[in-house]
């Protein structure tokens, strides 16, 4: 079977260019996955902008969603074995999984969902942990009563889709999703949500409600844009956490009145700076999979596209870069 992968060329970082994969024998934690489908996030064409801006020496492997078949085990991974279907959101320090065969630290690594296919499976890693993570390890709404609420900013997307489920199923506070379109809205209230808002003119768009403030927002789009309007809603002692990074300062005289806590959410870090406890990823990406075997929690998989090739990366980038996404897309081959 040939072995390839689609990157960024260096001669024109513009462009995507398909190149040939060298074997691979993995080491330490490590599996070698052969990638049967993968999933696009706003962090490919975050880092292709940059790429695009700053350059680069040889190629890159985008791709940060994957789900596969192990056909070799390192010697110190324990929990798979060859023949096993998984499913990852990777490492952003290595090469993406936009690629026949991937190497990937086996405790970022979970069984795939035996009910999804290829493509709905690779739909959800990163987006599952950056969910959750969120949720329940930067603002803790599992430990919050039924008279708190949370605001999601940006509830269509592919992390808001499941953020919503997963607060609906995993706390007791009030769901709030942002959306400024009827399928939109529809999408979120599928998901669990108790109610939809259109983010233009939030403070007013909540009184409509007859609700005054927030105790927990999850920020997932342009923090810049909506800190005025968050730093108005959030309640005394409230939480706000995103994952959107800043372009401008954020004036933090807006809550520190408040008393407000604001924490920063970044899927990635657990694998950049290998923590003790790095393999709660792994851990997570398996209470998902049960979730979804149970029937628990829906996939967010909106479009698919067939084949490893230049052409649908850069399709499948073209539509990320529209910013209208409902869900997410993906690439199974």
């Amino acid at each position: 079977m040939s072995k390839y992968a689609i990157a960024v060329d260096p001669k024109n970082p513009q462009n995507f260019i398909q190149i040939d994969v060298p074997e691979q024998a993995p080491q330490g934690f490590d599996l070698l996955v052969q990638v049967k489908a993968i999933a696009m996030n706003p962090v490919d064409t975050k880092v292709h902008a940059g790429l695009k801006q700053n350059g680069l020496q040889e190629p890159r492997i985008l791709g940060w969603d994957a789900a596969g078949i192990v056909t070799a085990v390192g010697p110190k991974a324990s929990g798979f074995a060859i023949g096993d279907e998984v499913w990852y959101a990777g490492d952003i320090t290595r090469p993406g999984s936009n690629t026949t065969h991937q190497l990937i630290d086996s405790r970022i690594t979970a069984h795939k969902p035996k009910s999804l296919a290829w493509a709905e499976a690779a739909a959800i890693p990163l987006t599952a942990l950056t969910a959750w993570e969120g949720l329940f390890e930067h603002l803790k709404i599992q430990d919050a009563g039924s008279d708190k609420t949370l605001l999601i900013i940006g509830g269509a997307g592919g992390v808001g889709s499941l953020a919503i489920s997963l607060a609906a199923l995993r706390s007791k506070v009030r769901v709030i999703a942002t959306a400024s379109r009827p399928e939109s809205a529809k999408w979120c209230l599928d998901r669990g949500a108790d109610l939809t808002v259109d983010y233009r003119d939030l403070k007013q768009n909540l009184l409509k409600h007859d609700i005054k403030q927030v105790d927990y927002i999850f920020c997932l789009n342009d923090t810049d844009g909506h800190w005025q309007a968050m730093a108005e809603v959030i309640a005394p002692f409230g939480h706000i956490c995103s994952i959107v990074e800043n372009k401008q300062p954020l004036e933090q005289s807006l809550i520190r009145s408040k008393g407000v806590a604001l924490h920063w959410e970044l899927m990635f870090t657990r694998s950049m700076y290998q923590t003790p406890d790095i393999a709660e990823q792994g851990a997570i990406l398996q209470r998902v999979a049960d979730m979804i075997d149970k029937g628990e929690l829906k996939g967010t998989l909106n479009e698919t596209l067939h084949g490893l090739s230049v052409e649908n990366i850069s399709q499948a980038h073209k539509k990320q870069l529209e910013g209208h996404m409902t869900g997410k897309i993906a690439i199974v081959y």
